[in-house]
């Protein structure tokens, strides 16, 4: 009877000691689980969206901005342009940014007396008054420079979303060999702006953002810029203003 009691003494220790022992590693075991479980704690680990366009340095962004906002394309900027100047000749054209505020200078007439039509711009004042309001800052313009027969280059800015002319005026500051050099370029130029975007363009398509009439190691040449849309470099052609062969190609990465 003193065995049985004895042995049942110690199945009943040995249990309590058993349950006491799984209790103690569930209680260790417990920390660990709910952060494996957590769906936040996954999160520092995972990866972020992968961007739909490869990442664009600071001019990159800057043309594509500039270019999306665009309305007028570089015809009809340049056409708006030479209607300014009677029998004018377009020597260069750039897509920039607005800074924005008055576009008047001095010599220029007041915007309360200009009325609604432009100005005559052969006038040989230093300014002709600005026929519409100055694109906002931050906005699209054309800035274009149209030279009379003489060689006269008149400025003419182009809002690039509605087409108005913003400022049209004669550049000061031009004398007699200015004035010549410019009129002997254009007569040398046998080949149009036109011509050598087209050049440039079945090169390279993409966007015409400038172009300009210019000498380079003593060539005349039309330098004409075209943007690529799919990575926004920018590539600059030389055309010989004279045969219109492509004499030089310069793309711009950044």
């Amino acid at each position: 009877m003193a065995l049985t009691c004895a042995l049942g003494s110690s199945v009943l220790l040995m249990a309590a000691c058993g349950t006491d022992a799984t209790h103690s590693s569930v209680a260790e075991a417990a920390p660990t689980s709910p952060t494996a479980m957590s769906p936040t704690a996954a999160s520092p680990a995972s990866p972020t969206p992968a961007s739909p366009t490869p990442s664009l340095n600071e001019d990159q962004a800057h043309r594509r901005d500039l270019i999306t906002k665009t309305h007028v394309s570089w015809e009809k900027a340049a056409a708006t342009a030479v209607k300014e100047v009677p029998g004018g000749k377009l020597v260069d054209l750039d897509l920039k940014t607005a800074s924005g505020g008055a576009t008047a200078s001095p010599g220029t007439a007041s915007p309360g007396t200009a009325g609604p039509g432009t100005p005559s711009p052969g006038t040989p004042s230093p300014g002709t008054g600005s026929p519409s309001p100055s694109p906002s800052a931050g906005a699209p313009e054309w800035e274009a420079k149209v030279a009379a027969a003489d060689g006269t280059v008149h400025r003419v800015d182009i809002d690039a979303v509605s087409g108005t002319v913003s400022r049209s005026r004669t550049e000061p500051n031009q004398d007699a060999d200015d004035k010549r050099e410019v009129a002997d370029r254009l007569h040398k130029a046998t080949q149009t702006s036109a011509q050598a975007v087209k050049t440039a363009t079945d090169k390279t398509k993409g966007t015409v953002t400038g172009i300009s009439l210019d000498e380079h190691d003593h060539r005349l040449v039309w330098s004409v810029d075209v943007v690529t849309t799919d990575n926004w470099n920018k590539t600059t052609f030389d055309v010989d203003a004279a045969n219109g062969k492509i004499v030089r190609e310069h793309v711009d990465h950044d």
